[in-house]
């Protein structure tokens, strides 16, 4: 690390000085956005000069109290993080069961030189964040690259140690990213309101202008969606590194997260309809401690890929699942089409030693991947439909909470049970091998063979 965190004693260290500016900045910003043009014009200056004078100096002083109460150090084991002016509070982050370390530079903190540091540990939920805001951009990163060394199993890299360069392998360009998701919800969104829009006046035209105002929230709502994903996702970048996979993501406010190996649970393919066209396709990883609330803390999207042509979305995705995938070419009964009939062609399974592979989907055609070492626990359903047409559905469920479990839809009874059983014993044999593998990695070299 360098000389920039401030050290105390036994190891401990600070955050950067300047985090009490960038606390008082962000408090400044945020009251005058409260009060706006109007309520500045309207105020008192007597009123408006005690809130800046005594408000600002008071945020910056309690930025600076904080600071100094908040203190972390790093050990072999565990990460520790002391914080709280009037009540110390105590928190310790077992590297066991660190999952994720992300380093994000928000706008502000882009202009001073500073980053925050996000962790999440196993269990999810925002109780299992741990961040550390905020640090120099390379205090951050050495100690991201300390925290993941460490929690590998593996020593802390050496002071001088100089991390082998990324490898980048896919950049997202910015035109197919806007026009993606301008093709998504958006314009969704404006053809639902234009059939009940045309519904609605061939019935009585008094009420479109109704419709219309009643449309402002929906559309309002949906271009906010738009404009926060492409603001989010720009110049999204996929690169290799020592440590995993790098994903590097935003406009305002960068980010810098990173995919360990073996912590992929479930890989999500989906096209919506009017991608077909151009052959996009847009690639979602579950990953293991990441947690399915809407915290900011929590990874913005979940994508791998937010927009890529078919063949490179399918070679990633090889790449992060460690090898190639069984073609989902086993299709289900024809019964299933009376149950399903208009996504039956698009129903399909596929399964080898590693991977289970599930295609469905109407309008936009989903494939998920599940790896079989990562499989948590398996059911079979069956609706009363399905049990009049000698149909079940397979679930398949992992250690993941941003997706939703793979089913395989509509099977036959027998091939069901069949299916329920295949997959038991082969996610134990996964399980194993998996197991196997990585204690190999993770095992010492012993000294050479003279």
């Amino acid at each position: 690390m360098t000389q920039a965190a401030a050290r105390t004693d036994e190891g401990w260290s600070r955050l950067h000085p300047l985090t009490p500016l960038l606390r008082g900045g962000r408090f400044v910003i945020v009251l005058f956005a409260v009060l706006g043009q109007q309520g500045l014009r309207a105020a008192e200056p007597v009123l408006l000069a005690a809130v800046l004078g005594l408000g600002v100096p008071a945020a910056v002083l309690a930025g600076w109290l904080s600071w100094r109460a908040m203190r972390y150090r790093l050990t072999p084991t565990e990460l520790q993080v002391e914080s709280g002016v009037l009540t110390t509070r105590s928190r310790r982050v077992p590297l066991a069961r660190l999952q994720s370390v992300d380093v994000v530079r928000p706008l502000l903190a882009r202009l001073l030189g500073l980053a925050e540091l996000r962790m999440e540990v196993v269990g999810g939920g925002a109780g299992a964040e741990a961040p550390l805001s905020y640090l120099s951009e390379d205090d951050a990163e050495a100690l991201r690259v300390r925290l993941l060394q460490l929690a590998s199993g593996g020593a802390a890299p050496d002071a001088g140690h100089v991390e082998p360069p990324e490898r980048v392998l896919v950049v997202v360009p910015g035109g197919p990213l806007v026009w993606s998701t301008l093709l998504g919800a958006p314009v969704q969104a404006v053809v639902a309101l234009l059939v009940v829009g045309g519904v609605v006046a061939a019935v009585d035209l008094s009420y479109v202008p109704g419709l219309l105002l009643a449309s402002l929230p929906l559309l309002f709502g949906v271009a906010s969606f738009a404009v926060r994903r492409i603001l989010t996702e720009y110049g999204f970048t996929v690169a290799e590194a020592a440590d995993g996979l790098r994903l590097q993501q935003g406009l305002l406010d960068k980010r810098s997260s990173t995919i360990p190996p073996g912590r992929v649970q479930t890989v999500r393919t989906s096209q919506p309809l009017l991608w077909r066209p151009f052959g996009w396709v847009r690639v979602e990883v579950d990953v293991a401690g990441y947690g399915a609330g809407g915290g900011e803390q929590q990874p913005s999207t979940g994508a791998l890929l937010p927009v890529a042509p078919q063949d490179l979305a399918e070679r990633l995705v090889a790449r992060v699942l460690g090898g190639p995938l069984p073609l989902a070419d086993v299709r289900p009964p024809r019964a299933a089409r009376l149950r399903a009939p208009a996504s039956y062609r698009r129903l399909a399974l596929g399964l080898d030693d590693r991977h289970l592979v599930s295609a469905y989907g109407i309008a936009t055609t989903t494939t998920d991947v599940v790896p079989l070492a990562k499989v948590q626990s398996l059911r079979l359903t069956q609706g009363p439909l399905q049990r009049r047409l000698g149909l079940s559905s397979v679930h398949v469920d992992t250690a993941g909470r941003r997706l939703p479990g793979t089913v395989a839809l509509h099977r036959g009874d027998a091939e069901g049970r069949v299916l329920l059983g295949e997959l038991t014993e082969r996610a134990k044999v996964a399980r194993a091998v998996d197991a196997g593998e990585v204690g190999r990695a993770a095992a010492p070299s012993g000294p050479a063979a003279p």
